[in-house]
């Protein structure tokens, strides 16, 4: 990973822990837990489908920087996807975090920045935590 990309993804992960976007519950949706025993991180996913597509993701829960900022920047991406391209993006991203594919920001968007995970092979499931309880809450709506 090169200097600035390792930069850029500590100032987003920073930004999204302190500023997260769209935390809080969502009444009336489609949700699902999960927790991390390894560190303690747990995190509830929130999802409401109109027209067979995410019209509104949103998660709470508490956590380490990595899952918060994941957490933050995939409701922020999934939004006005289809279940179908949701599933496709959970399958980049888990491929591009744990090394096995190249960032490719075609696919992910601005979730590329979090492709510097696979350098800590340790905080991967923090990353994929949130996109976990997404796919549960996607299936359950």
């Amino acid at each position: 990973m090169t200097m600035d990309l390792r930069d850029l993804y500590q100032e987003v992960i920073l930004d999204h822990n302190k500023r997260p976007r769209n935390f809080g519950a969502l009444e009336g949706a489609a949700q699902a837990a999960g927790h991390n025993p390894m560190c303690g991180d747990r995190v509830s996913v929130y999802v409401r489908l109109e027209d067979g597509r995410v019209a509104e993701a949103r998660f709470t829960g508490n956590g380490c920087a990595i899952s918060k900022a994941s957490a933050s920047m995939m409701t922020e991406a999934v939004t006005g996807r289809t279940p179908e391209e949701v599933q496709g993006m959970f399958s980049t991203f888990q491929d591009m975090v744990t090394g096995r594919a190249d960032a490719d920001d075609e696919k992910v968007g601005k979730l590329v920045v979090l492709s510097g995970v696979k350098e800590y092979p340790s905080r991967v499931k923090c990353a994929m935590l949130a996109w976990h309880a997404l796919q549960a809450a996607i299936a359950g709506a």
